[in-house]
């Protein structure tokens, strides 16, 4: 096996698992203890694990906290985001109850909505205004105004959640792994999604491949609990996952 190819492996395997054994290695990629070794201090370098006396575990100093504004991450892989946009947009159906996250490649969505008879709810105000605009159904959540991120959060957002049945659900996230599964820096923001997506039939998370192994500070919802539509594959260690789709 290639030396790029077992360390991307090795990452996986911290993603699901959060520490390694050199033992657990060597019988894993049939390699030397030496050839492990090399590989866990070659990644201990870069930043991508934390090298341990008999394996490695993940390095949680890689959590992220940071939030951009809204309008700096809309410009951000804007492209990948419009083609992962008009395929969830696609997904809508006849009737459809819709719940949309809030988020820029959720709003991207919207331009490529085409079924005027599915119904939406939202915690996004620019989203909430730009449906209503095209012509459709939309419930707007009450509750506390987040500035950064420009979506609605708090108990009365959260109490007024529980009340719905979503048959679909469209999400943000800002980051994905087998981990740590889908994450976002704040608290407040990841119960809503959290929330919502317990409520919804078929839950959909919307994500560039840039934020695969990418961690934040809070989950919202282990990697097995929605489909994952993105542009393409971070890596070929991902090519059998079940839930990933590729427009």
């Amino acid at each position: 096996m290639l030396t790029e190819k077992r360390q991307e492996e090795i990452l996986n395997l911290l993603e699901s698992k959060g520490s390694v054994t050199v033992q657990e290695l060597t019988e894993r990629f049939h390699a030397s203890e030496s050839t492990i070794r090399r590989d866990l201090t070659v990644l201990h370098k870069k930043g991508d694990l934390v090298k341990v006396f008999g394996g490695a575990v993940q390095n949680t100093a890689r959590i992220s906290t940071k939030e951009e504004q809204v309008a700096f991450r809309m410009e951000l892989n804007r492209e990948e985001k419009q083609i992962i946009a008009r395929y969830a947009a696609s997904l809508i159906e006849p009737d459809d109850f819709i719940y949309l996250d809030a988020g820029t490649t959720t709003w991207y969505m919207i331009p490529y909505i085409k079924e005027h008879s599915a119904s939406f709810v939202t915690n996004a105000v620019s989203h909430a205004l730009s449906l209503s605009e095209n012509g459709f159904r939309v419930i707007l959540l009450g509750g506390e105004l987040k500035a950064a991120t420009e979506a609605i959060v708090g108990n009365e957002a959260y109490v007024n959640l529980q009340k719905y049945n979503f048959t679909k659900g469209f999400f943000g996230t800002n980051g994905v792994n087998r981990f740590s599964g889908f994450t976002t820096p704040d608290i407040n923001e990841a119960m809503i999604k959290e929330c919502a997506m317990k409520h919804t039939q078929t839950p959909y998370v919307l994500c560039d491949n840039s934020k695969f192994r990418q961690t934040s500070a809070v989950s919202f919802g282990e990697f097995s609990a929605a489909r994952i539509i993105t542009e393409k594959l971070p890596d070929e260690t991902y090519r059998n996952t079940e839930n990933i789709i590729i427009p």
